[in-house]
């Protein structure tokens, strides 16, 4: 059966793949051939033979019957083709109701497998809760032990901030409070709770409100920490300087919450720095007075050796009195150096430079150098090796101490054979000359490793065998070093041990040109003048008055302030002589209560054992000159010159003697005073409103000053310029010219050196307002008396 199937399928797939006409032929063909076949093998079995009509009778047969066959063979292929057509679609339908019952299948599978997992996730799930319901009491148990503990931690946090004794306060990017210690309650006076949420414009006067907006932006626009110094002020109303410091405040996702502020108290330590800079000015005054009281009996020991080298001496006393007088000022050099010493340290050296005769200033050069070596029988060669300027702008003072110094360093370190100086001069371009001195000397030299370090202050050169050691302070290089690179030059040296040294100074000055006149001493009354003298050193009034008794004059001595006070008489002197330092008072002081007790005075000069750079200073304390002592013929005969006798003269017929009239203090008064604004309203409104200005202006300078100070102590730049603009417009309204211009200068932080300048500056605003002041009502009590 299954071999017929087999069969007949194979009959259908033909004819569909043949098609019927092809299939038929096909058809045809095999039923011919089965038929010749068959009737050829049923001849040769029935007759033994083959006929043609047996071929032609199998050959008819066959297609007589293949229509038929095909016929039937088409229908049963149809009916088999539909048949098998139901049967594939049945078992399409089978298939897919197969495939639907396996995905109903799957699917209730997966949904049991879902569901028991659902239900194994419910079971977890609970158990999850039962755990996360315990971590969850557990973390409540934690947190509120967490909470207890930082209550606990932020309680001693803030224990321990509110003990600090330093500022310690938190504000928002808005600039409002969000907390403080203790220490900032303190200070403004608030609670926290009073003081969060407020800004600086609330708690601060507006002045610090401003400086501390200022800061507080600075730290928010630059995200970086600041740091400086601000006066602040305690609801009872004293001050304190406070070192604040400001740093960004972050979250911990890095967002900018604010800023954290803390200060520190240190007006301590602006005290101690205040102490410190006032023990510098003891020092100063130290050093000034111990120069003053060295130089009073040096200059008495220079003058008299002077005088006595110009009287008739033998060689031998001539040669004791050389080295006297060499001696005497080879100590105030050093003198000299010590008070450049301190200069140096408070930065205040400063040149002077004038027109000299450059060919005088080297001839007594080799003179004081020729009796320095002389002491020590040694040679001493000065040479000039080029054609040098006959007049140059420098200050002579200072280039003559440094050529003092690297001369006495040479003789001090010789000890046979001599000492040349060398002098030669090139000439530049803009008038400018480039001098250059060379002090070598034959002495014990110094090795190499020590020359760079011979111009350090207080080094002294010392070797193994002690043979260079230096008996001096260990400065005068080092401050010779610095005047000369403040001239514009340098110094260099040159030494070998056992050869010598060679110091070479080279600077730069200004040729000037002056016209040849020929050099005369004023000329010297021929009527003697009375002069009151008031010193207290008896060497020192020797030496002047033998100096102005040998010029005609008569002298009067007073060795104490009160003396001189007692026995002065306007009308009995033509000149007054004033000592500075006196046991009893100044000579300040002297000359500020004869002027307010007299109208007229002869002519006030101070003398004085200080180098003098400045006059003004004299000037303003009520002199009308200042002379350096010892005196000098030259010095004494031109103050009498202009002072004296420029002034209209009065004859005595019956003593016949010249009486000067009381010079007029003009000169003074133009630079304290403003004469012509002060002119202008006198002649306008009378002096009494000028003397109620002036009562107003005494008044308020005191808490000027006192401010004044407090910005000096913080380094506050703007305080200090706003307190000196206030002091310069009140100076101005009463006509000081002098503080004025002095307050000017303090108010002008763009200048050069201002903060190595300004101490001096507000010294002078404080010490000086009250001479001025009494200038002033002088003044007004000679318009007055008009």
């Amino acid at each position: 059966m299954k071999q017929i199937k087999v069969l007949a399928q194979f009959y259908v797939d033909l004819l569909v793949k043949l098609g019927l006409v092809r299939f038929s032929l096909l058809l045809a063909l095999a039923l011919v051939a089965l038929a010749v076949v068959v009737q050829v093998g049923v001849t040769l079995v029935l007759q033994g033979e083959v006929n043609d009509i047996d071929i032609v009778r199998s050959v008819f047969f066959g297609l007589l019957i293949t229509p038929w066959a095909v016929y039937f063979l088409s229908v049963v292929v149809d009916q088999l083709e539909d048949s098998r057509q139901r049967l594939s679609k049945l078992v399409t339908k089978l298939e897919e109701m197969r495939s639907r019952d396996m995905q109903l299948n799957n699917q209730l599978q997966e949904n049991i497998s879902q569901l028991n997992s659902e239900i194994e996730e419910r079971e977890k799930a609970e158990e999850g809760r039962q755990i996360a319901m315990q971590d969850l009491e557990n973390e409540v148990y934690q947190r509120e032990n967490a909470q207890l503990e930082l209550a606990e931690q932020s309680a001693l946090l803030k224990s321990f901030l509110d003990a600090s004794p330093d500022l310690i306060y938190y504000r928002n990017e808005k600039g409002r409070f969000s907390g403080c210690n203790r220490a900032m309650q303190e200070l403004t006076g608030k609670t926290e709770k009073e003081l969060v949420g407020l800004t600086p414009w609330d708690v601060y006067s507006e002045e610090v409100a401003s400086k501390i907006a200022e800061t507080d932006q600075q730290v928010f626009n630059q995200n970086v920490s600041l740091t400086y110094e601000q006066w602040l002020e305690y609801p009872d109303g004293h001050k304190a300087i406070f070192e604040l410091r400001k740093v960004p405040f972050y979250s911990r996702d890095g967002r900018r919450l604010g800023l954290m502020g803390f200060g520190r108290d240190i007006t301590e330590r602006k005290q101690y720095q205040d102490a410190q800079e006032k023990a510098s000015r003891d020092k100063t005054a130290f050093i000034s007075t111990i120069s003053h009281e060295l130089r009073t009996p040096l200059n008495g020991i220079v003058g008299l050796s002077r005088m006595l080298l110009d009287s008739e001496l033998n060689p031998e006393q001539r040669g004791y009195m050389r080295t006297v007088h060499v001696s005497a000022i080879t100590l105030g050099n050093i003198f000299n150096d010590i008070i450049d010493m301190d200069k140096s340290d408070r930065r205040r050296l400063e040149l002077l430079p004038k027109p000299h005769d450059f060919h005088e200033f080297v001839d007594e050069m080799e003179n004081i150098s020729s009796l320095m070596a002389e002491q020590k029988h040694l040679r001493f060669d000065l040479e000039r090796l080029s054609e040098l300027p006959k007049c140059i702008e420098v200050d002579g003072t200072r280039l003559r101490q440094v050529l003092w110094n690297l001369i006495s360093n040479a003789t001090k370190f010789t000890k046979e054979g001599g000492v040349i100086l060398s002098v030669s001069s090139e000439l530049l371009d803009n008038n400018q000359a480039e001098i250059v001195f060379e002090v070598e000397d034959s002495g014990i030299g110094m090795p190499h490793d020590e020359l760079d370090k011979i111009f350090a202050m207080y080094y002294q050169v010392k070797d193994e065998n002690d043979n260079l050691h230096a008996v001096g302070t260990g400065i005068g290089l080092a401050v010779s070093r610095q005047l000369v690179q403040m001239m514009g030059g340098d110094i260099t040296v040159m030494s070998d041990v056992g050869e010598g040294s060679t110091f070479t100074v080279t600077i730069r000055v200004p040729v000037v040109e002056v016209a040849a006149e020929e050099e005369t001493m004023p000329e010297i009354p021929q009527a003697s003048l009375s002069i009151l003298m008031v010193e207290d050193i008896e060497l020192n009034i020797t030496v002047a008055k033998a100096l102005l008794e040998s010029l005609g004059h008569e002298v009067t001595v007073a060795m104490r302030g009160d003396e001189a006070l007692a026995i002065f008489d306007p009308e009995a002197f033509d000149l007054v002589l004033l000592d500075i330092q006196l046991p009893d008072m100044t000579g300040f002081d002297i000359a500020q209560q004869l002027r307010e007790q007299y109208d007229y005075l002869p002519a006030l000069v101070a003398l004085t054992a200080n180098v003098i750079s400045d006059k003004s200073e004299y000037l303003a304390k009520g002199m009308d000159e200042a002379l350096s002592k010892p005196l000098s013929v030259k010095a004494i005969t031109d103050v009498i010159q202009n002072l004296v006798l420029t002034c209209p003269i009065d004859y005595d017929d019956e003593a016949d003697e010249i009486v000067p009239t009381v010079p007029q203090s003009d000169e003074i008064m133009n630079q304290l005073l403003d004469l012509e604004m002060l002119e202008s309203y006198v002649d306008i409104v009378g002096t009494k409103p000028v003397h109620e200005s002036i009562a107003m202006f005494e008044k308020m300078m005191p808490d000027y000053i006192a401010i004044l100070d407090s910005n000096m102590i913080a380094k506050d730049k703007d305080g200090i310029k706003f307190e000196a603009h206030k002091i310069k417009g009140a100076a101005g309204s009463i006509g000081l010219k002098h503080i004025q211009q002095v307050a000017q200068k303090a108010q002008s932080p763009e200048l050069p050196a201002w903060w190595e300048n300004i101490n001096d500056w507000v010294d002078e605003i404080k010490n000086g307002y009250k001479p001025d002041l009494q200038v002033l009502r002088n003044w007004l009590a000679q318009k007055e008396d008009r």
